[in-house]
This record gives structure tokens, sequence and C-alpha cells, in this order.
């Protein structure tokens, strides 16, 4: 039978990283061994499912470079794909378990139940439901149902021992005899979780169940359910829990653990996908890992998966996004910034030459960042230069007070001061002038340079800056940047004005 997998995130909030590394497994094991990848809508909460977290389900999927063959939004001959669109298919179901003594209505109230569940607790005891209803006749039956009074469908759990085949974890065994017998359909007439999943399972022909850890403790009842139904039991593979570094779980509800906060941080796909699949699945010994999709592809397998909880490390990732952030195309980088800076407001309507010079702003500022989004905080100094703030810094004026600093500053001021110059195409003269008159090189020469043009004691290469300065105060940007005269003009006057000039060296 071809490979049949499936991924059934519910659609009431954000893809999680957790949600989204058992989508990641699923479709590498359908990539590597052929198939088909089955995208299932688990929305039968009918309180928090909306369709825009479906939406976003789809887009951050797409976005993280998988594809699927049946669901929603692409259609397939086992649809519908939504849990809600398949109520009646579950009740038919249901119905048919009744019709064969291996299913039965209960009655019992929720009150009831929760009274009987907090006096074991008080007494210490596990509580499972104890059948009551488990004998009613069924012209009692049809008595309770005609009077209106509410029900629902629990499953007959049958004596012995319950076996299912994990991938991970190896061969199961649980004892019925410590289950009460599950609630198929709700009161509402609504299928349990544990229920639709094997009658989706089971009608939709998945082959393979890659899902999280957490589900393990609810497979002993899905195998019941799927025996008592007559249908195949397929392989289970249970993926261990991702943990924040501190070892507790990451939460759903915590934006900093869904796929759409790394997106907006500028973290890239490939990154994501990358950092995603190491965490509790490893490659062959001497890959590495930094491994390309096809690599990824090729070298998965399952029994490489751990039962070892996964840690998420943010500085793993950051160390992952910077690789693929240097690898990227250029072009594509270039339009993920101009839509960072634009949001800052730090640019407008973009033409050729804006684009040329953003590449510039990419080329200079790249080297130091771990994602994207600190583009806009790192390229800001482009355009908020003040020289009086700046001789006020402290790391600016440990520079300053250098010997010789000052007069460096002085220097350049007048070599930046010539008319008509072309700052860019000489300025290896200028600094080659500065060195000659000054005597000094190295650092005692190019620091007090930096601070004069950036106000700053350090930062990218200072001839990208140059370049960057010139060209940018020749753009119609909404914030105006400031050339390397205007820089080194307003820096000296504010240095005069502190007494710091080129007579005096010594603070």
């Amino acid at each position: 039978m071809p490979n049949r997998l499936r991924f059934a995130p519910s659609p009431t909030g954000e893809l999680h990283l957790g949600n989204a590394r058992t989508a990641i497994f699923n479709w590498l094991y359908v990539k590597k061994y052929a198939g088909s990848l089955i995208v299932r809508i688990e929305d039968t909460d009918e309180v928090r499912s909306q369709r825009r977290f479906e939406r976003l389900i789809y887009d951050n999927l797409k976005w993280l470079g998988l594809d699927w063959q049946e669901g929603p939004d692409v259609g397939g001959q086992f649809g519908p794909y939504r849990q809600s669109d398949r109520i009646e298919i579950y009740l038919q179901h249901a119905q048919i378990l009744l019709n064969q003594g291996l299913a039965y209505r209960c009655f019992c109230s929720e009150q009831e139940l929760g009274e009987q569940a907090e006096r074991a607790r008080q007494l210490g005891l596990a509580w499972k439901y104890p059948g009551t209803c488990h004998a009613l006749s069924a012209r009692e039956v049809e008595k309770r149902l005609t009077s209106g009074h509410p029900s629902v469908i629990r499953l007959k759990v049958r004596p012995g021992m319950i076996l299912f085949r994990d991938l991970v974890h190896g061969d199961m065994r649980f004892g019925s005899e410590v289950l009460g017998d599950p609630i198929l359909i709700r009161s509402s007439g609504l299928p349990t979780y544990n229920y639709a999943v094997v009658v989706d399972d089971a009608l939709m022909k998945i082959t393979h169940v890659i899902r999280g850890d957490d589900h393990l403790s609810n497979t002993p009842r899905q195998v019941l359910i799927y025996e008592a139904l007559g249908f195949p039991i397929p392989d289970f593979a249970h993926l261990s829990t991702i943990l924040d570094p501190d070892r507790t779980r990451l939460s759903k509800r915590h934006g900093a653990s869904s796929i759409l906060y790394f997106r907006e941080q500028g973290v890239l796909p490939q990154a994501l996908l990358n950092h995603l699949t190491l965490l509790g699945w490893s490659p062959r010994a001497g890959q590495g890992e930094i491994l390309t999709r096809h690599e990824l592809i090729e070298s998965f397998d399952l029994d490489r998966v751990s039962k070892s909880q996964a840690i998420f490390d943010v500085t793993k990732l950051n160390f992952f996004n910077r690789h693929y952030l240097q690898k990227s195309d250029r072009l594509r980088i270039i339009q993920i910034a101009i839509s960072y800076l634009q949001r800052e407001g730090l640019l407008g309507a973009v033409n050729p030459a804006m684009q040329d010079w953003v590449g510039l702003v990419v080329e200079a500022f790249l080297p130091g960042m771990d994602r994207m989004s600190e583009i806009s905080s790192k390229a800001r100094e482009l355009w908020s230069f003040d020289g009086e703030a700046a001789v006020k810094e402290e790391g600016v004026r440990k520079v300053l007070c250098i010997p010789g600093a000052t007069t460096i500053v002085g220097e350049l001021n007048n070599q930046l001061s010539v008319s008509g110059r072309d700052v860019i195409c000489e300025w290896p003269l200028i600094v080659q002038a500065i060195k000659t008159r000054s005597g000094f090189r190295g650092k005692k020469l190019f620091h007090p340079i930096r601070v004069a043009l950036t106000g700053r004691d350090s930062g990218p290469e200072l001839d990208k800056l140059v370049s960057l300065f010139e060209r940018g105060s020749k753009l119609d940007l909404p914030q105006k940047i400031k050339s390397c005269e205007a820089r080194v003009s307003e820096f000296f006057r504010a240095m005069k004005v502190q007494e710091l000039n080129p007579d005096y060296e010594n603070s």
C-alpha cells in the first residue's frame, strides 16, 4: 500500500514550533519514501477554531517549503478534510458500533462523574468510568432517549492487552483494565478527539501516524477504536517534546514559539527548517549540521529519531540563520531589508538607485546580523547622526583622549572641506594624506576617523560606510542622510565646544 501520512493541526492559533516540526517530519518521510501527505484540519472546537488561523497554517507551511497532495485547500478523493464537515460520518460509524453491541449510550451527567472523580481523588485512588450505563436494556435506553435525556456514546473496552508498534519507542503494551470506556460522541453530537482521529485516519487510508509524544497516552484508546471498527492499525511514531533551554515546555500560546514570530524576526525558512529537523533527529555520521533540503530528505529516517526531549536553542537557530543569510540570493535579501526599512519609515517608494543603495546597506551590516529584523536598528546610525551628542559618548571620548586623535579629526575635516571632492573615489587618498601628516597608522589612525564619521567607536567597514553616507545624502529619503563632510564638520565643531580641539590632545 502506498505511504500516506497526515498533518492534522487545530486552527485555534498560530502554527507552533512543535506542530511545525511534526509537519516537517511527515513531509520528509513522504519525500524520502514516496507517497502522499494529507493536511487535515481538526476544527471541532467550535469556540476557538477560526478560518484565519487555518489560512495562516497553510501560509506558514508553504513558507517553510512544504507541500501536500490532499487537503481542504487542494481537494482529494478522501475528503472532506475538515472535521467540521465530517460530523455525519462520525455519527454513522458510531451507530454501527451501537448496532454491533460494541458501544452503548451513557446517560450519566458530567456533575455525577465529576463528583465520583473528586471522591476518588480525595481517597488517593485512580478513577475511571465505572460502566454505570453499560448494561442498560434496549428498552430503558429508548425510554430515556424518548424523554429527551442527554447522552453520550461510549466504547465498550475489551479485556486484555492492547498492543501496537511505535517506530520510535518500539513495541508497546498496555493493559485495558486501567481504561474506562472512552466517549466517542458527546451529548452535543460532536466527536471526541480520539474517536474522530481514528475514523479520519482509517477512511483516509493513513499508513503512518507521526505526531508528538503527548499523544502516546491516547494511542491505546485509539487502537481499541480501530479494532472495534475493523480498521487496520497504522504504524505510529511519537516524537519527543520540544523544550526551552530552561527545560520548560514550549507553549502554543507563547508568541516566541510560533512560526509567524520567527518569520517577522527575519529568520529564513531554510534556517528554521534545518534547525527544527535536528530537534530529536540526527543525520548520518560525518554529515555535519548544515544540510540542504535535498540532503535532509536523502538522510531522513525514523530509526534516527531520539526518544529524548529536544531543546530549542535560539543561539543555534541564529547560527543557522547567519549561514543562510550569507548564502541566500542577494536580491531576495535586499527586498527583505527594504520591507523592514520601510516599516520603520526610513525608506519610502524604492527606485532602482535606492535599491542599489540598500544593497550597499546589506553588504555593510549583514556580517554582524543574526536576523534580518536587525537591519533597521543597525542601519539607523546612517540616519541618526548627532555630532554634539556623539562627542559626549563615553566610548567616543576615550578615543578622542588618545594623544593625536583630535589632530586626526581636524585633518579629516580639512580634507573633506576641499570643494568639489569625490569623496568615494578619493577616500584612499584622503586617508593616506591624514596618515602622512599625522604619522599614525592602524587603530590610532582609524578609530578617530570612525568616531568623527559615525559617532560610534565600532561598526561596519569604513569604506562601505563612506559610500553609504555619500550616496545616501543624494537620495530622496523620508529622513535625510548627512554626507561625510557634513558629519565631520558637525562633529569637529562639537569637539571644539567641548575643548577637544587639535591643540588639546590630552584630557
